[in-house]
C-alpha cells in the first residue's frame, strides 16, 4: 500500500454542524460506556460527508470526542482508503474501478476521458469542482464498466454516458444511479435468457400430493 499523507495546506479548525454533531452523538450511543472509540470511523465519515475530506484538525476534533489519542484516529485515517486526505472536487468526485472486470469492458476509455475532462488523477480540475481517482474492485463487475459518484454507483457506462453524467453535475443536477442502459439491478443485458416460462412459476406445473396410506400406530413400549 502507497504512503498515505495529509494533505500540506489545512484549515485552521474543524467543528460538526448541527446534523452532523447530532448524527455523531448518536453513533456514540450505539457501543456501551467505555467503548465510544469504535465510534472513530462513523465520526470520520461524517467529517468527509461535511467536508469532502477529512481534515487535520478534524482528527483533533474526533479524538477528543472519543477521548481517544489523536495519532490513533490518524492512523485510521490513513488506513482507510475510503478516506480522502486531501480536497476533492466541490461537486463531483469520481472514483473510476480500473480492476481486470471494468478495464476489459472500457474502464480505460473512462480514465482517459476523465483526464481529458478534469485532469490527472487525484487532482482536482482548475475550477475546484471536479476530481477523479482509479480504486480497485466495487463490486459491481456485472455491471461493468462503472464509478462511484459521492455514496452512488453509476454502472454500463460508455465514454458518452460519462460525460453526459459530468455536465448534469456541473449543471447542478443529481443524477439517478443505477444502470445507465436500464438495466435492473446485475440482470443480464438485454433482458433475462433463462427461466422465462411463466408455468414454471404459477403453479401451473405443480402436482398433486399423493398421499401415503395410514400407517398402523407404533407399539407402545
Amino acid at each position: 500500500m502507497s504512503v498515505r499523507r495529509l494533505a500540506k495546506e489545512q484549515p485552521a479548525s474543524f467543528a460538526f454542524n448541527e446534523q452532523y454533531a447530532e448524527e455523531a452523538k448518536g453513533w456514540m450511543a450505539k457501543f456501551p460506556p467505555g467503548r465510544q472509540r469504535s465510534a472513530v470511523i462513523p465520526l470520520l465519515w461524517l467529517v468527509q460527508k461535511q467536508e469532502g475530506w477529512v481534515t487535520e484538525p478534524s482528527l483533533r476534533v474526533v479524538g477528543e470526542m472519543l477521548d481517544m489519542p489523536v495519532i490513533r484516529v490518524l492512523e485510521i485515517a490513513t488506513f482507510y482508503t475510503m478516506f480522502q486526505l486531501a480536497p476533492v472536487g466541490t461537486i463531483a468526485h469520481v472514483q473510476v474501478c480500473g480492476t481486470t472486470p471494468c478495464m476489459l469492458r472500457g474502464a480505460n476509455e473512462l480514465k482517459a476521458c476523465l483526464e481529458k475532462r478534469i485532469g490527472p488523477k487525484d487532482h482536482r480540475s482548475a475550477d475546484g469542482r471536479l476530481s477523479w481517482e482509479e480504486v480497485e474492485c466495487m463490486g459491481a463487475c456485472a455491471n461493468a464498466p462503472m464509478v462511484a459518484i459521492d455514496d452512488a454507483y453509476y454502472e454500463d457506462l460508455t465514454v458518452e454516458t460519462l460525460g453526459q453524467l459530468l455536465d448534469r453535475f456541473e449543471a447542478g443536477e443529481h443524477p439517478e444511479p443505477g444502470s445507465m442502459i436500464g438495466r435492473h439491478g446485475s440482470a443480464p443485458e438485454g433482458g433475462a435468457a433463462t427461466l422465462t416460462d411463466p408455468t414454471l412459476f404459477d403453479g401451473s406445473r405443480a402436482k398433486p400430493i399423493e398421499r401415503l396410506p395410514n400407517l398402523p400406530a407404533p407399539a407402545s413400549a
